[in-house]
């Protein structure tokens, strides 16, 4: 779909330049220099020949269709040339002209209309505002970019011009091979999705790399972004997410959720390894493209010194990575080719005057051991490393069956050594902790990679009574569901509801306490009193009618003084149920990915340390059960200092249905089940509070 851009055999360059610093000019220059074996066609109507190439007035002179068309004019005149090269009938289009919707909105409105010729006339366009694209496979340098690159199995896309000439300078300087890398700008039509969809399929391409600002399609990129992973890896370094997760937000899991998270739980779903700065963007593809991934996560260490060695080990530990202990024949063999001073358990030490040949051999033992899934080694320049020799060596003798980094540390006296590595497809790094978490990465990618098949369950539901609920409250204008009606809603999805009954006077608060059975709870209920603890709008353990009575006139008082034009309904009287483990959750809707889903331990663990997780809605029972293991307290979940385990099946099955609740019905945005008390296993678990929140209604003009 995307060949005439991607793979063009012509290209025209609107707005050719015999003028050095010009974009006309430069991009003309790759093209010629880089060496692409299409055919070229300047335009420019003021010249003859640019560059030694026959100049043409205008695109239609030609004579004969061109796939690629390259835009690098004032962006005055870009829209007349635009309909001129759609009647040229081009194959694709690059608008390398900046100016439009960056600028205000008549830039805004003159990127539309452009963007409206080219699908009208089928025509993909890249742009504008773009720098352009390198296939280095095709040798097609259709940039102003100052460096080509040299040929490899990274491709990169990317939002911004500059951070994508930064790459490109960045590989050339690091030997490091790039595939298609473009700069797609504006995304007046092409956008990142497209080109996930095009590098996934391109047989050139082992890792597909991104910078992205934004995403406008969530619900698309998600599907695209997997079925990519599931071919190679993706690696994505996301931006700018702070201020689009700015907003005001009335629940918990709203309030804690944010732009960044949905990304991260988007990512994860989709298998797309996100990078967390420029350096570990590369830090991943580079280990992605030269190396097999591993069958595991136990990681085999070797290094002529103990710092470095210990720092690997910190950070394999905490990153998730094992350090296996090498079993007994391959201690032994070990000992048989270190001497008797070297360590050879893991981290294996051949000690600070290891030669290349003593690391060749601890490096022979550890590649033939089944120990260990992955091996890092380190090398620090002594006078005996000799790290060039090292390098070449170490290159040679990796047979490929399992991933190998290297850390080769210090400046002048390593830097050799590892361009070589990188040239021999060896990933080096600069510190332990960079190549800990490259592996880490490529583990992830592999666990997801192996990931059984997802079946969502679906619980049998009454539909009827939550539509009757939110029907009810479209039609009171009402946008917050309280405890009552939301009960109701849950209660309709097989959650336990404790009995209770909203009552409107002291004695109808009697009257249902005597029916429930003491003691009872009592809450003030109001559309305008959201969290009911900050007025003092809850009484618990009411054991006779007295004090029912009592906290009834208690409750009516207090929401007066604290909010005196709240509309209180009443209060809701109920059974005060079993005490077990307080746990939250939650479910919030993010504008692009949709539900997300989030658990958390009650209390002090979601008000103060935000020990939390998320995850895209709809979850299986495995991925319930994760979100539970990715809190830092799900150890007292399970039992701690004479603690009984809680019912962890009842918690994954109430993230389940709270799931199924959020998928079926969109027009809820935000839900809380805060506390849902567990029990012990076989015990009773239930929700002791909840509250959701309805989208805004649209009105009619």
């Amino acid at each position: 779909m995307l060949e005439p851009l991607l793979k063009p055999q012509s290209v025209a360059v609107l707005g050719a330049s015999r003028s050095p610093g010009k974009v006309g000019h430069e991009v003309l220059a790759n093209l010629i220099q880089g060496g692409f074996e299409g055919k070229i066609y300047p335009i420019n109507p003021g010249a003859d020949e640019i560059l030694g190439r026959t100049c043409y007035p205008d695109i239609s002179s030609i004579g004969e269709p061109v796939d690629l068309c390259l835009v690098a004019l004032p962006v005055a005149k870009v829209e007349t040339a635009v309909k001129e090269a759609l009647a040229a009938r081009v194959g694709a289009m690059v608008i390398l002209t900046a100016g439009f919707k960056e600028v205000g909105e008549d830039g805004a409105d003159l990127e539309a209309r452009i963007a409206d010729l080219c699908r009208k006339h089928r025509v993909r366009l890249m742009g504008p505002n773009s720098v352009g694209l390198i296939n280095a496979h095709h040798a097609l340098n259709a940039t102003f970019a100052p460096v080509m690159p040299p040929s490899g199995g990274i491709s990169v896309i990317s939002q911004s011009g500059a951070l994508c000439v930064a790459i490109l300078d960045w590989a050339a300087s690091q030997g490091i091979g790039l595939g298609t890398t473009v700069s797609f700008g504006n995304k007046a039509d092409l956008n990142e999705v497209d080109f996930l969809e095009a590098l996934a399929e391109d047989e050139n391409t082992r890792v597909i790399t991104g910078y992205l600002e934004s995403i406008d399609d969530g619900e698309r990129f998600l599907a695209a972004a997997q079925e990519a992973a599931d071919i190679k890896p993706v690696v994505i370094l996301k931006v700018g997410v702070t201020a689009a997760g700015a907003k005001a937000a009335s629940s918990h899991t709203g309030s804690l959720a944010g732009a960044d998270i949905a990304y991260w739980a988007a990512f994860k779903r989709a298998g797309v390894i996100r990078a967390e700065s420029f350096e570990s963007l590369f830090d991943y593809a580079q280990a992605f493209a030269m190396q097999p991934l591993p069958q595991g996560r136990r990681l085999g260490v070797i290094t002529n010194a103990g710092g470095p060695g210990i720092m690997a080990a910190d950070a394999a530990e905490g990153s998730g990575l094992e350090l296996a202990s090498p079993d007994a024949a391959t201690q032994e063999a070990l000992r048989a080719v270190l001497p008797a001073e070297a360590a050879v358990g893991n981290p294996v030490d051949v000690i600070g005057d290891a030669d290349p040949d003593r690391y060749l051999a601890a490096f022979h033992t550890i590649q033939a051991s089944d120990f260990c899934d992955a091996v890092l080694l380190i090398a620090t320049p002594q006078n005996m490393t000799r790290p060039v020799e090292l390098a070449h060596k170490l290159a040679e003798a990796h047979d490929g069956k399992k991933p190998l980094v290297a850390a080769f540390l210090g400046g002048d006296e390593v830097e050799e050594a590892r361009r070589v590595l990188t040239s021999l497809n060896i990933p080096s790094y600069s510190s332990p902790e960079r190549a800990v978490r490259a592996l880490r990465g490529m583990v992830d990618y592999a666990a997801w990679r192996d990931r059984p098949p997802r079946v969502v369950t679906r619980f049998p539901v009454n539909r009827r009574r939550v539509e009757r609920v939110i029907r009810w409250h479209r039609r009171m204008k009402l946008s917050q569901i309280g405890e009552v009606e939301g009960k109701e809603i849950l209660r309709a999805y097989d959650f336990t509801i404790p009995r209770g009954r909203l009552v409107e006077t002291s004695s109808q608060a009697v009257e249902a306490a005597n029916q429930i059975g003491y003691p009872v709870v009592m809450k003030i209920v109001s559309p305008d009193i959201i969290h009911k603890s900050d007025v003092g709008g809850v009484r618990l353990n009411l054991a006779t009618a007295e004090q029912v009575r009592d906290a009834f006139d208690l409750l009516m008082l207090r929401s007066k003084r604290s909010l005196p034009d709240a509309r209180v309904r009443g209060a809701y009287v109920e059974s005060m149920g079993r005490r077990g483990r307080e746990v939250i959750l939650g479910m919030t809707r993010d504008p692009q990915f949709g539900p997300m889903l989030m658990f958390g331990l009650g209390g002090i663990f979601v008000e103060v340390m935000k020990d939390v997780t998320f995850h895209l809605a709809p979850i299986t029972a495995e991925e319930a059960m994760q979100m539970l293991r990715a809190t830092r307290s799900y150890a007292l979940l399970t039992g701690v200092r004479g603690e009984s385990a809680v019912d962890l099946e009842a918690i994954a099955g109430g993230l389940q249905r709270i799931s199924q609740l959020s998928t079926d019905y969109p027009e809820i945005v935000e839900l809380d089940l805060n506390p849902f008390i567990v029990g012990q296993v076989g015990g009773e678990s239930y929700v002791a509070d909840a509250r959701m929140a309805l989208a805004p209604q649209e009105v009619d003009e």
